[in-house]
């Protein structure tokens, strides 16, 4: 009797932890670097956490949108944060047929254990599929209008021509340049002021630690737009970067010849990086980058 009352409340002790294993949860982004060593970031307008095939933006001064997709016809918050009295009767189940003694420790109650499992995921699932057997007074919505997706503006897809690409890649070689040689004069010119203050932060960051990461020789390989829209006055285009380059870093005042002067990389075998780039423009002015995405 024991032995099957015991493996009966760890069967329930399990299905409760495996409910709140499947609890939504923030999905992870992906790790990467650049060649520079940066994450994904920036902001892409009103698509700026779009999945477009890349690592979600780690850092962004984009407010995240909410998510389209179901919605349920009760509301706003979780099932059991809604209902507390369900809440209540559930937990006094959970204990009585986890620790409780009397009738959950003869021989009938697993069997009861299960009805009422059963019968408690018969009631959820009618409350969130009908939705006419709303608690609590609300309002009933149909299924239908429950089910529907939210529709989120995401601009309007425009067309970018040849001389566009031709300047995302001039872009590329500037920033990059620019970048080896520490020049936030030059970056300003080219980037997005959130896209300046993150490049500055981690020029700062190496200039306190006494190096400097060096980048030339950049070959481009691959510069394929993947998409253009714009909002507003704003245009937006992002494409799909492949390059090659000399890529390292040394120690600041410290002669390129001595022992210890080489921190990472190496000055004579190119690197590979792949990123996906945004740039962004005012209607009428030029490109500047306002996004950095891995691969």
């Amino acid at each position: 009797m024991i032995k099957r009352s015991s493996k009966w409340r760890l069967m329930v002790a399990l299905l409760f932890s495996l409910s709140l294993a499947l609890a939504p949860t923030l999905a992870d982004a992906r790790a990467g670097s650049s060649i520079s060593g940066f994450s994904s970031m920036g902001t892409r307008g009103l698509r700026s956490f779009d999945n477009n095939g890349a690592a979600p933006l780690s850092r962004s001064m984009t407010n995240p949108a909410p998510s389209p997709g179901f919605t349920s016809p009760l509301g706003g918050g979780s099932f059991f944060s809604r209902h507390p009295f369900l809440t209540g009767m559930f937990g006094g189940f959970l204990g009585s047929m986890l620790f409780g003694g009397g009738f959950f420790g003869h021989m009938f109650g697993g069997l009861f254990t299960l009805l009422i499992i059963g019968f408690l995921i018969f009631f959820v699932l009618r409350l969130l599929g009908g939705g006419a057997m709303g608690m609590g007074g609300g309002v009933p919505r149909s299924l239908g209008a429950a089910a529907a997706p939210v529709q989120r503006y995401r601009g309007r897809d425009v067309y970018v021509g040849d001389a566009d690409l031709n300047a995302f890649q001039s872009l590329h070689a500037a920033i990059q340049d620019a970048w080896g040689k520490g020049d936030l004069g030059q970056l300003r010119q080219l980037l997005t002021p959130e896209m300046l203050s993150y490049f500055s932060e981690e020029l700062t960051k190496n200039s306190s630690q006494g190096v400097q990461n060096l980048v030339s020789n950049v070959n481009l390989v691959k510069a394929e737009l993947t998409e253009s829209w714009e909002e507003g006055d704003m245009q937006y285009a992002t494409a799909h970067m492949r390059w090659t380059a000399l890529d390292y870093t040394v120690r600041i005042g410290v002669a390129p010849s001595s022992p210890g002067a080489l921190v990472s990389g190496d000055p004579r075998i190119p690197t590979e990086a792949e990123e996906v780039w945004t740039f962004a423009r005012s209607r009428g002015g030029h490109w500047l980058l306002s996004a950095i995405q891995q691969v």
